[in-house]
């Protein structure tokens, strides 16, 4: 091992250790006064109720667990967007569970929170998985409404889903334990079985403050809308659990007789460990995002022993296309090369950037995985297409175009890591998140942008000094490379993976040797939904 390596290796594990710490924060949701508070009336916080759901000693996968993070600082903060999701497994079968955090603004809807549950419903939806919600909210949260309430994407597209999944026969089971209210409770009673748990669960359209000023009435919550009057007066609810495990089990119970699902049929044989020691990507991936490397090193240490199959070797060098196996799934990976490459003709090409060749040599290969039924992997690295004359008049735009096309027209299931850069247009054409990736998900090392930061904030910077001079105002060197430092400091800020992961722009940031767990699981997910449709890219510019 180099020296150069053994300081990638640091900087990268550096990097996981403080992931890993934030997320141990993120963990502890509103804190552990509030944690306290909940167990003292006999609940169980929201990560609590989804470790005693999912079976023992099996794996799971977190979605948006960086939901909100930075955001929203001036009403208190919204860890985890105030709401736990995972992908695992209930008696054996795949499952999406949801469940509310009452220790984070007891459990209210923040905007984010809303675009984390689409999410949720997106995936299952996507996959035809079971959907549980474990309900314990507030509602929408009223100083945001606004930003919450009445547009497409916002609280009421829920229960649209709701109905939509109803008519897929998506499983979806609702657990009421604690408050749901106003809008919020038909999202249960719009589940196909809806349990409560006496004496903390409650649903009702409005509460008793709210009747009393509305109508006059005085009466109590339990007695609006308890446990009891729910399963034995109204019959809203179907069961009536004594406290949480024991609705908990009766979750468990009900999963446990679900049939089986029809399956999409994606190839899989036994899994075999990687042929190079996966804790050397560490090693590999440069500290700094600018410099060269060989992504086929990456590769090898994610994919099956010997079960790489490269596609057109020696053609487009820039991006690797081949047929592999990840945990015994076949798979079709398209991945961005970092190091500089040569051309028969001679020619240098830049690592990380898309050229004709290679964006030809993409569509190619991603068609014969739509026609092959191989799900696809998209390893980025990308800062974006060539520019200048000679990419330009040699078509550039639409060889791109194909890419996007193929990407976009895809019907096998695609899974997308951000390895590193993640630029432009090379973004959209190695399936970012507008392409609609089952999952999508990062590397510490990621970074998401329109440009690199150095590159923005030039560009940046001289927007900004030429409207200074406007102004009349004298730009010193000094003065010149303050604004450039600022400008950076904050452009920076925002291509960082966590900037992205708050806003959901990805699923989650991963430890690098978790990936092939997350790919696996995300592809047996989708072998629940058989495809539905041909593979067809419609009108090309040849």
């Amino acid at each position: 091992m180099d020296i150069k390596f053994n300081q990638n290796e640091d900087h990268n594990r550096l990097s996981v250790s403080s992931l890993k710490q934030k997320l141990a924060k993120i963990h502890l949701g509103g804190g552990e006064k509030r944690i306290e508070k909940l167990h003292s009336q006999g609940k169980m916080t929201a990560r609590e109720r989804i470790d005693y759901l999912l079976d023992k000693n099996t794996k799971s996968i977190e979605i948006g667990a960086f939901a909100g993070d930075g955001m929203y600082e001036e009403h208190g903060g919204c860890p985890s967007g105030g709401v736990v999701v995972k992908i695992g497994y209930v008696n054996g079968k795949q499952c999406i569970v949801v469940a509310n955090d009452a220790t984070v603004k007891a459990g209210a809807w923040f905007p984010i929170t809303g675009k984390k549950n689409l999410r949720a419903q997106e995936i299952a939806m996507e996959n035809r998985l079971p959907i549980i919600y474990l309900v314990d909210s507030a509602g929408v949260y009223l100083p945001m409404q606004d930003e919450i309430f009445p547009d497409k994407e916002h609280f009421g597209r829920i229960f649209r889903n709701n109905a939509m999944m109803s008519s897929m026969g998506i499983t979806q089971i609702a657990a009421v334990m604690g408050s749901c209210v106003a809008g919020g409770a038909y999202l249960p009673i719009m589940s196909d079985e809806a349990l409560i748990v006496d004496k903390t669960g409650s649903i009702f359209l409005a509460g008793s403050y709210l009747v009393k000023a509305a109508i006059g009435e005085s009466i109590d919550n339990e007695t609006l809308g308890g446990a009891t009057t729910h399963s034995e007066i109204s019959g809203v609810t179907d069961y009536k659990a004594k406290d949480d495990k024991d609705a908990l089990d009766t979750i468990r119970n009900i999963v446990d007789k679900i049939g089986d699902f029809d399956t999409a049929g994606y190839n899989r044989k036994k899994a075999v460990k990687p042929l190079k020691d996966e804790k050397d990507i560490y090693g590999i991936i440069p500290k700094n995002r600018t410099e060269q490397y060989d992504m086929q090193e990456i590769i090898d240490r994610l994919v099956d022993a010997n079960t790489f199959e490269a596609y057109k070797d020696g053609f487009g060098k820039t991006i690797i296309t081949g047929y592999a196996r990840i945990d015994g799934w076949a798979v079709g990976i398209v991945a961005n090369q970092r190091k500089v490459v040569k051309t028969k003709k001679g020619e240098l090409q830049f690592g990380g950037v898309i050229y004709s060749d290679s964006a030809d040599k993409a569509t190619r290969f991603i068609a014969n995985c739509n026609q092959k039924k191989i799900p696809l992997v998209f390893l980025q690295d990308v800062t974006g297409f060539m520019v200048g004359s000679k990419s330009e008049h040699g078509g550039i735009i639409k060889d791109g175009a194909k890419m996007v096309n193929a990407v976009s027209n895809s019907v096998v299931p695609k899974f997308t890591v951000v390895v590193g850069n993640s630029y432009g247009a090379g973004n959209y054409a190695m399936c970012g998140k507008a392409y609609e990736p089952r999952l999508i998900f990062a590397w510490p090392s990621a970074e998401l942008a329109v440009m690199g930061g150095a590159q923005a904030a030039k560009v940046l910077l001289q927007i900004e000094t030429a409207s200074l001079k406007k102004k009349g105002e004298e730009i010193t060197k000094e003065k010149e490379e303050e604004l450039f430092n600022q400008i950076k400091s904050k452009y920076d800020e925002q291509v960082s993976p966590y900037y992205a992961a708050a806003r959901l722009w990805t699923d989650a940031i991963i430890d690098p040797l978790d990936t092939r767990t997350w790919i696996s699981m995300g592809i047996e997910a989708a072998n629940h939904s058989p495809i539905e449709k041909p593979f067809n890219m419609g009108v090309l510019q040849t």
